[in-house]
């Protein structure tokens, strides 16, 4: 089991430097977006979390990663974490998803999130395979997708890479265009 989950890594690592996207599709701009509910922990501390209930009060960025504590998700992690003020400046919410246990992400929300927005647990992939977020060589895992969805329920932007330096930005400024429109 430890050997498997050890090449799956090192392979997601190796298309990670590639830049290349492993998943099988984004769900398209326009499209609504699927309703769910997941347990979720912010600074160690377990809540459900309801992405209707996350609408409304603005946007959510929904971002999936393929497993807590890889190099490229704490990378990612970090960058929301460092990012998160200009999403509350914008009455955004961040929350990420994996497949991983909340006993890990418990962990992982306290020291690579800095307990400053929610990873979800979703071990089964309900939330993942809704999204199209399967990593095609690892179908239990996610891929690196990242979506911004509006109060009215709509995917305005993804951006699916699983190099995570441009997750952050790009779902900033798709939510800052987004409000730029919305104030005319």
């Amino acid at each position: 089991m430890m050997k498997r989950l050890t090449v799956a890594l090192m392979l997601s690592s190796a298309i990670a430097g590639l830049g290349a996207s492993a998943a099988s599709a984004a769900l398209p701009d326009g499209a609504p977006a699927p309703e769910f509910s997941a347990k979720a922990t912010l600074g160690g501390a377990e809540f459900q979390f309801v992405l209707a209930d996350a609408l409304k009060h603005g946007p959510v960025v929904l971002y999936f990663y393929p497993a807590a504590f890889t190099k490229g998700c704490t990378i990612e992690a970090h960058e929301f974490a460092a990012a998160i003020g200009d999403f509350k400046a914008l009455n955004a919410t961040v929350i990420g998803v994996s497949h991983d246990g909340i006993e890990k992400l418990d962990k992982f929300s306290v020291s690579e999130c800095q307990s400053k927005f929610p990873v979800a647990a979703d071990p089964d992939g309900v939330v993942i395979k809704a999204y199209d977020a399967k990593m095609l060589m690892m179908p239990g895992m996610s891929t690196r997708i990242s979506y911004v969805i509006t109060p009215d329920d709509k995917i305005i932007y993804s951006y699916d890479s699983l190099d995570p330096s441009k997750h952050v930005e790009n779902t900033l400024g798709a939510i800052k265009a987004w409000e730029a429109g919305h104030k005319s």
